[in-house]
């Protein structure tokens, strides 16, 4: 039996596909949670085989005493939690044999590659027919991997984000409108500095402005 938990943000899919997987008679859903912070903390009580993980998950409230020693450690520590991605290496701490497999609505490039360099197992996007879900979820268990090939494609040729991390933290912050002000006020960095990493974000992305420069890196999946 592969025992399955599931890290999506809308109830209404998640139950659904809770109940679609525990037709299979060899697929027990053990886990359901709507946030990242309760996706690590579920995984650690539940013990999963394979994590069914959305990319676009809001970050919740982290618990007031880890699960495990280490599970969320990592996440009280000061990292940043931006989506379901972020959660992956805590998720792994949380529970060590678990193997990750993201489904997402988007299908960007740059997910592909963050997810896999954060230790995913496969990633899919939600499109996909139910069967090759299912399938993607016993080739996991068994300990293949699983990537949707056209994004295998596009993630290839893109390559990887020409962006620092602070170049990111910044540009995403930009998201809105925000001020140079608003930026530093939220990302805790002088004025002059966000000045200078949203001038050489825009220039590695060859944007003509921040908002150009925006939506390129957001479609890249870079963000």
């Amino acid at each position: 039996m592969i025992r399955v938990m599931i890290a999506e943000d809308q109830a209404l899919i998640r139950s659904a596909l809770a109940t679609t997987l525990s037709l299979e008679d060899d697929l027990d859903v053990v886990g359901q949670a709507g946030t990242c912070a309760e996706a690590v903390t579920v995984a650690g009580r539940s013990a999963p085989d394979v994590v069914l993980l959305d990319v676009q998950m809001p970050s919740g409230d982290l618990p007031r005493a880890p699960v495990t020693s280490d599970c969320v450690a990592s996440l009280a520590g000061g990292t940043e939690v931006e989506d379901g991605i972020d959660a992956i290496a805590p998720l792994r701490a949380a529970a060590p044999s678990a193997k990750v497999l993201v489904v997402t609505t988007f299908g960007r490039p740059g997910y592909l590659r963050r997810a896999m360099d954060a230790g995913a197992a496969g990633f899919m996007v939600k499109d996909a027919p139910i069967d090759r879900l299912i399938e993607a979820i016993r080739r996991i268990a068994a300990g293949l991997r699983v990537v949707d090939p056209e994004l295998a494609v596009a993630s290839l040729s893109i390559g990887a984000s020409p962006l620092t991390e602070r170049e990111a933290l910044v540009l995403a912050a930009s998201a809105g409108g925000a001020s140079s002000s608003e930026i530093a006020a939220t990302v805790h960095l002088s004025e002059g500095t966000v000045r200078n990493y949203l001038s050489t974000a825009i220039g590695k992305l060859g944007a003509r402005n921040r908002a150009e420069a925006l939506r390129t890196a957001t479609d890249n999946g870079w963000l």
